[in-house]
C-alpha cells in the first residue's frame, strides 16, 4: 500500500489526525471525547505515517520512544489524582484552581491533567505497538 498518491497525502493526514486528536481531547472534558479515544486517533495517525514512509521516520518524528511518553502520561494521570490527597480530599477528586493571566481567570482542574495523561499513555502505547508490528513486517 505503498502508492505514490499515499505517500503524498500521509503528511497531510498525519497532521489532520493531530490535531483533531487534540481537538477530541480537549473537547472531552464536557462532551463526548477526552484522552482515551484522541490518544487513539493520535496513534493511528503515527501508523499510518509509519506505513507511508517507514519506522525510521516515525521514530524520527516523535522524538521520543513512544513508552517514554505512554511513562510520562502514566505519571501525569497518577500525579493528578495524587493532587487531591495532600488537599485532604479523596484519591481522585477533582481539584480546581483559578489563575489571573493577563487580567483573566483562566479555571484550571486536575480533571484535564488526567485526561493528558491518559491521552499520552494511549499515544504512547499504540504507537509502540504499531510500530513493533510493522518492524516485525518490514523484517
Amino acid at each position: 500500500m505503498n502508492t505514490l498518491i499515499f505517500r503524498t497525502f500521509a503528511p497531510f493526514l498525519t497532521v489532520l489526525m493531530l490535531v483533531f486528536s487534540i481537538f477530541v481531547l480537549l473537547r472531552g472534558h464536557n462532551e463526548p471525547g477526552g484522552g482515551f479515544i484522541g490518544g487513539l486517533i493520535g496513534a493511528a495517525a503515527f501508523a499510518m505515517y509509519g506505513i507511508a514512509f517507514g519506522v525510521q521516520a516515525v521514530r524520527r518524528a516523535m522524538v521520543f520512544h513512544p513508552m517514554s511518553v505512554a511513562g510520562c502520561g502514566l505519571l501525569v494521570s497518577t500525579l493528578s489524582g495524587v493532587i487531591s490527597a495532600p488537599l485532604g480530599y479523596p484519591f481522585m477528586t477533582g481539584v480546581w484552581i483559578y489563575p489571573t493571566l493577563g487580567g483573566i481567570e483562566v479555571p484550571l482542574a486536575t480533571v484535564i491533567s488526567f485526561d493528558i495523561g491518559v491521552y499520552l499513555v494511549v499515544v504512547g502505547t499504540f504507537a509502540s505497538i504499531a510500530l513493533a508490528l510493522e518492524e516485525r513486517d518490514d523484517g
